[in-house]
Formats: C-alpha cells, sequence, structure tokens
C-alpha cells in the first residue's frame, strides 16, 4: 500500500513540475467565467505572464505557471488545466494558423481601475453594474465623482467607468425617489463649493475632463444613461438649451454633434418624460423584462483585434436586459462607431466602440445584464450567474488596457 501511494504522489508531483502553463478555459467547461477574469488581473498584478487567447474555447487564458496562481483558482473555485510546454505549443500553434479565427493577446500590466459614482457613506446604492462585477471577480478599484475629476485626479488612473448618471443635471429625472433627492441635495452642495453655478454646469465640466482623459489615451467605459447623457451634455455645451425647461418647440440647431463620442442629430425628450432623448429606442422605467435577444458580431480575430478582444464570449446571443436608456437607436449612430452587437429583430444596437485621440471608448446599453425588472428588484447575487455572458462584456472591458497594441492589420 506504502508503495502504491509513493507512486501516486510521485505522478502528481511529475504533473506539477512539467507543468509550464494554466489554461483558463473559458467556454462551457469553465465553473466560473466571472471569476476567471479576476484571475487573470491577479496573475498580472503577481507579474505573471497571461495571454488571452482569442476565440479560443470562448476566449481562455493561458498563464504561466505558478502554485500561487494554481492556489489562487482553487481557492476562488474557476476551472484550470495544468499543461505541459508541449501542449502549449501545440495550441499557439494551432491558434497561429492562418485559416482559423484565432489569435493570441499578450496582457501586460493590471491597469488602475477608477468607477465614476455618488456611492459613499450617505449614498449606499449597490446595484450598479461594474461595481457589482468588480467586487465578485476581486477586481480593485477607486470611486471617483464629481470634486475628484474636476480636480485631476482620473490622471492616476488607466480605466473609468461611468454608471448610470445623469450629465446634464437633471438628477436623473427621478426626483420622487428618496435616495435621488439626497444625491441632488449632495450635488447642487458640491457644484456651489466648487464655483459652478448649477449642478449641469458642473456635469458638463466633468463630462468634458472625462473626454479629456479619453483623448489623452484613458480607456472609458459607459452604461445605460451615463452614455446617453454624456453625448447629451457634449453636444449641447454652446446651445443655450435648458434642459429643465426643454419644450419640443425650442430649436434644437446649436447642438454641435461633432463634440459627441456616438451619437448625432438626435433630438431631445421634455422634462416631463423619463426619457432624455430618441437615443433610448427602449422603455425608460426598468419594468421592462426581456424575452428576446441580441447578438455579437463576430470579427475577424487575426484582422480586428480590439473588437475581437471586447466580444470574446461563450455565448453570442445574449438575453435582453432593460434600463432607463435601454438600447440605443442604430438611425443616430455616427457612421466611424463601430457596432459590437445588435438585436435586429428590434432595430436597435446595444454595443458600440470607438477610439477618440490615443484613447478608446465603449458604450452597453441597459442597466444590469443580469437584473429583474422593478424599481425594487434589489442587488444581483451574481454568485446565481457565475456564466453572465451580459456580465463578461463588462469584464472584458475591464482587461482591455492591459492588451499590448498591436498595429491593425488593415
Amino acid at each position: 500500500m506504502k508503495k502504491y501511494y509513493f507512486l501516486l504522489l510521485l505522478v502528481v508531483h511529475t504533473i506539477f513540475v512539467s507543468a509550464n502553463s494554466i489554461l483558463i478555459p473559458m467556454d462551457d467547461a469553465q465553473r466560473n467565467h466571472l471569476k476567471a477574469y479576476g484571475l487573470a488581473y491577479y496573475a498580472l498584478k503577481q507579474n505573471v505572464e497571461v495571454d488571452w487567447l482569442m476565440n479560443y474555447r470562448g476566449g481562455s487564458f493561458l498563464i504561466s505557471y505558478t502554485p500561487a496562481v494554481q492556489s489562487e483558482c482553487t481557492i476562488r473555485g474557476i476551472s484550470f488545466e495544468l499543461i505541459s510546454s508541449a501542449k502549449t505549443n501545440a495550441i499557439l500553434t494551432e491558434i497561429s494558423k492562418p485559416e482559423v479565427n484565432m489569435n493570441v493577446m499578450r496582457l501586460e500590466t493590471a491597469p488602475k481601475i477608477a468607477v465614476y459614482s455618488p456611492k459613499n457613506e450617505l449614498i449606499t446604492d449597490d446595484t450598479d453594474a461594474v461595481i457589482l462585477v468588480l467586487d465578485y471577480a476581486e477586481i480593485p478599484y477607486t470611486i471617483l465623482y464629481d470634486e475628484e475629476i474636476v480636480k485631476d485626479e482620473l490622471i492616476k488612473y488607466d480605466w473609468l467607468h461611468l454608471h448610470h448618471e445623469d450629465f446634464t443635471g437633471q438628477h436623473g429625472r427621478f426626483l420622487r425617489r428618496e435616495s435621488a433627492i439626497i444625491q441632488a441635495k449632495i450635488q447642487e452642495a458640491t457644484a456651489s463649493q466648487l464655483g459652478f453655478g448649477s449642478v449641469t454646469e458642473m456635469k458638463l465640466a466633468v463630462a468634458k475632463k472625462i473626454k479629456g482623459f479619453c483623448a489623452g489615451g484613458g480607456y472609458l467605459f459607459a452604461m445605460c444613461s451615463g452614455a446617453e447623457t454624456f453625448d447629451i451634455a457634449l453636444a449641447a455645451e454652446d446651445s443655450g438649451i435648458s434642459f429643465q425647461d426643454f419644450t419640443m418647440d425650442d430649436d434644437m440647431s446649436g447642438f454641435d454633434f461633432t463634440k459627441s463620442l456616438a451619437f448625432e442629430n438626435f433630438t431631445l425628450e421634455p422634462p416631463t418624460s423619463r426619457r432624455f432623448s430618441d437615443i433610448n429606442t427602449g422603455r425608460p422605467d426598468f419594468f421592462q423584462s426581456g424575452t428576446d435577444y441580441f447578438q455579437l458580431f463576430n470579427f475577424s480575430a487575426k484582422w480586428d483585434l480590439i473588437p475581437s478582444l471586447l466580444t470574446q464570449n461563450h455565448e453570442y446571443a445574449i438575453k435582453e436586459f432593460s434600463g432607463q436608456t435601454t438600447s440605443f437607436n442604430a438611425s443616430l449612430v455616427k457612421p466611424e462607431v463601430l457596432v459590437l452587437a445588435e438585436n435586429k429583430n428590434a432595430g436597435n444596437v446595444r454595443y458600440l466602440y470607438g477610439e477618440l485621440g490615443r484613447g478608446h471608448w465603449t458604450y452597453y446599453s441597459g442597466h444590469d445584464p443580469e437584473g429583474l425588472p422593478g424599481w425594487r428588484r434589489g442587488t444581483t447575487d451574481l454568485s446565481l450567474h457565475p456564466h453572465s455572458a451580459g456580465y463578461r462584456l463588462i469584464l472584458n472591458n475591464v482587461l482591455f488596457p492591459s492588451a499590448k497594441k498591436k498595429k491593425q492589420k488593415t
């Protein structure tokens, strides 16, 4: 018996010693897709080499073997495979074949993550999808809000998420809600403290700072109304329009759509509407229960590296989910903007990408990929959704700044 036990230990030891890499599969073999991103981030923080295998088994991660990384996989409940150098080379050889739609993206550094959110000791909003998934994946981040942005603290970070914000200064048009009233009072006090005449003026200044951050090489990711109102505020800068008093008879000819990122030729809706503009084609009340699906586009991993990275997934049909800005009007998307996902049945787009100066931005419509409809839906428990394809799109963006930049082949 001791002899067999010794042989078993010898075999196990040999496997571990000969392991060259740790493969984190991201297909249906993965037990927890969302935590796998946190594992990749952890490895980068430990200066361990990480390769993102575009379109290989759902966008798997290939990580240089270390006992610490292996231990973290076990602790976090992440599926992994220990593979030899021969197996590693075989995988890389397969991916390199010109006839297969795969590629290897080397991840270099762990990005410094910031989240633009009012969350603090008074505002304990815990429904923001990005905050939820960063916490669940165990990826560290810093919360910034208006004061920090105005004081240029954003320069310390690589990636910024805009939560479901209202950059028009109308407090989301939800002042009947107690939490919105508290937020409004805090924002009004902050605007006065920073020397602005109104919250609208402050939000425009913040939007311009964030746009400058992106143009200077930052990565911007916005969801829901954060995306829609960001573009509205930028385009309306010199229009003379009052968002609070706007009527459909007002002249919008002063809007400068060259200043917005994704949308042009849109029309505002009056403050009596819960919809900010016709950019949003979905119901703006969070009560819509999705029964349809939107589809991710399939890009060439060897030619279109960035859109391929942003759409890595194990599922390419994603269940619709709602928000104050549920979906984007395809007819208002600028021609230079790249559409990453659409719902052909509904005639809308859900996921957009573009470049600004030396930086990149992504817009993703909807509030919470796994959220229940209704105001009192509560906080989503991501332990019940470890394979969420909708949440994977968020985490693709979180790791985006880590990717080693390669010249496009086009």
